[in-house]
């Protein structure tokens, strides 16, 4: 029996520091993919709200996404996010997707 406590007063501090290790990286990678969706709401409206400026300022919409980034300061991380920007006219409000890309696949 005194074995038996020994082995467990030893693997037993492991294996909770193990529970806690675990729990510590699914609620950090958790959190991450919480901000990096936020972030990608935060760019499409800074999309939007250039490509609405770039109308009411100039007249029309912006015929590409470059011309957004170069003539409103809206950066784009590229490395997380692909933009989709598809204009169907200069009086239409373009359609705009912005999609997170694979962590994973990098």
């Amino acid at each position: 029996m005194k074995t038996l406590k020994g082995i467990l007063k030893t693997i037993l501090p492991l294996v909770i520091a193990v529970a806690v290790l675990l729990i510590v990286t699914t609620a950090a990678g958790n959190l991450s993919k919480g901000s990096r969706t936020e972030e990608k709401e935060h760019l499409e409206d800074a999309l939007r709200r250039a490509a609405v400026s770039c109308y009411a300022c100039e007249g029309f919409f912006p015929p590409d996404l470059d011309y957004i980034k170069a003539n409103y300061s809206v950066q784009v991380d590229e490395e997380h996010f692909k933009v989709f920007y598809e204009i169907f006219a200069e009086n239409i409000m373009p359609d705009i997707n912005v999609v997170v890309r694979n962590e994973q696949g990098k």
